[in-house]
């Protein structure tokens, strides 16, 4: 019997959520908060969309740890003529130990280039889940990048307006935003924008 692969996963994720969003798939034993009371005035059905997702990406993600299916993918991005190729976590999938220590190994390189192409930048630490920011200076990315264990990038824009997101964190990536799985996995997020503008990604 043949092992789905990561690419394969992603499609399988992909198609099922669209399935889900469709209405073709409902967990109708959902409900959103146990309480008959508060539930009759929630939405059942996007709660059941919702769960039977939730319920197929589990099953999904057991898969993956029990035939060791990879999370990673591999991503490539340019900024202002420079190009890295880094490793990232598929955000409907789960990182393996061997996926963490993969992740481990480039986060230097990440942090190399994002040095390279923020020169002059103004940075910000995102604060409240993402809802403000507060400007920070580079000694600051550097104390973080010190305490975490692996880096993420995207950027947005154009050389106009720039944004260059840095995501340091440690644990398990799929657990590492909104403080799903605080204080085990976590991720901290800085923002580099052109002088004076300000994030809005």
């Amino acid at each position: 019997m043949s092992v789905y692969s990561t690419e394969d996963l992603i499609k399988i994720l992909a198609d099922e959520r669209r399935a889900c969003m469709n209405g073709e798939r409902l967990n109708l034993a959902a409900s959103a908060s146990g309480n008959p009371l508060i539930d009759r005035f929630l939405k059942s059905d996007g709660i059941q969309k919702f769960s039977a997702y939730r319920d197929f990406k589990a099953a999904v993600h057991r898969y993956q740890r029990q035939h060791q299916v990879s999370g990673i993918i591999w991503r490539e991005l340019t900024i202002k003529g420079m190009t890295l190729r880094y490793p990232s976590v598929d955000e409907q999938l789960v990182a393996l130990s061997r996926d963490l220590e993969i992740l481990k190994e480039h986060q230097a390189s990440i942090l190399t280039f994002w040095w390279s192409v923020t020169p002059k930048m103004d940075l910000y630490l995102s604060i409240n889940n993402g809802k403000d920011y507060r400007q920070i200076m580079p000694n600051d990315v550097s104390a973080i990048a010190y305490s975490t264990e692996w880096a993420n990038l995207s950027g947005h824009g154009n050389l106009r307006f720039l944004e260059i997101i840095l995501q340091l964190g440690w644990g398990k990536p799929e657990e590492a935003s909104y403080k799903r799985g605080w204080p085990a996995s976590g991720s901290e997020y800085i923002h580099a924008v052109n002088p004076g503008e300000y994030p809005i990604y």
